[in-house]
């Protein structure tokens, strides 16, 4: 998974840090219907208990000789799944034998690349490299039984403009959609530092201008909250939401010590408002399906991940 610093060091800009087929949503993706972006919240869903299974990166798993040592080690703290990282140098059988032996779901994958190679960079020689890396994640989340593969999809910054970032990378993402829809993976953009995509209604269009149910959204529950508030994103995506990030976001530290001490702070000690935030999930009917919830926070050892596993508990309660 590309680093902060790989990101600062190509970019002009702060992004957010980090930054499977069985479907997470409720319905196939073509029985999935045009949904208009709305401000007017939903009606709340019937009550049903909520059952969102619990994930990590893969980066935040830093002890373990091996890769079957790591999903051992996120099983025993507690977690159903992880979402993996392609391109990358590990081996897909080493992958898979993991995934068997322990019964951790890899039910995500992320684009490794997408920092390094923007699919809206003004040279095509690097949209092309951006291409072939998304096309290798979606083989190899359909190699590893994922639903999803996640991708930042634009930077904006002085050289590479918005209203080009915009057609750019949906061109790209179009020439994906075959491949993505033969291998049943969907491409699940998130919102991230990158200044591109900045309202629920704007990412809603986005998604919505591919009319293709392979198109999704990776809502990052802590990214939004510098800017705006996760719950009004959560009930304006509505059924576009397909997977989730759970990072905490504290806004006293970021104005007080910098804006990226904001993320120095434990779920459910910062500014999230998770009571808030569920009660928008189980409205959009996310919480109660067989549906993902990813924690994206700093890792460590067995300790360290069965506290986040128990935080993620408490806050998903919430």
């Amino acid at each position: 998974m590309t680093t902060r610093r790989e990101f600062l060091a190509t970019t002009t800009l702060a992004a957010v840090a980090g930054t499977g087929l069985q479907s997470s949503a409720s319905a196939s993706p073509a029985a999935r219907p045009p949904v208009q972006p709305t401000t007017t919240p939903p009606a709340p869903a019937a009550s049903k208990p909520r059952n969102l299974r619990k994930a990590t990166m893969i980066g935040m798993v830093a002890e373990g000789d091996t890769i079957k040592d790591k999903f051992a080690m996120l099983r025993e703290a507690g977690f159903e799944g992880v979402e993996m990282d392609s391109p990358t140098s590990l081996k897909s059988d080493d992958i898979l034998k993991a995934r068997d032996a322990t019964g951790i779901k890899i039910h995500g994958v992320v684009d490794s690349v997408h920092w390094k190679y923007h699919l809206n960079n003004p040279d095509a020689a690097v949209r092309a490299k951006g291409q072939e890396g998304l096309q290798q994640a979606l083989r190899d989340a359909a190699a590893w039984g994922a639903s999803s593969v996640l991708l930042v999809p634009a930077v904006v910054n002085k050289d590479m403009p918005y209203d080009a970032a915009y057609t750019l990378s949906q061109a790209e993402i179009r020439k994906a959609l075959p491949l993505a829809e033969q291998l049943k993976v969907r491409i699940a953009v998130e919102n991230v530092w990158n200044n591109f995509l900045l309202s629920p209604l704007e990412a809603a269009r986005y998604v919505d201008d591919f009319k293709s149910p392979w198109v999704c959204w990776q809502l990052d529950l802590g990214n939004i909250i510098h800017y705006a508030w996760p719950e009004q994103w959560a009930r304006v995506l509505g059924p576009r939401v397909h997977k989730l990030h759970i990072k905490e976001f504290s806004r006293k530290k970021s104005v007080d010590e910098g804006l990226w001490k904001g993320f120095d702070v434990e779920l459910g000690e910062g500014d999230n408002g998770w009571p808030a935030i569920m009660k928008a999930l189980d409205e959009i009917g996310y919480s109660t399906g067989d549906h993902w919830a990813t924690a994206e926070v700093g890792g460590g050892g067995l300790a360290r991940l069965k506290d986040v596993a128990a935080r993620m508990d408490k806050v998903l309660a919430s």
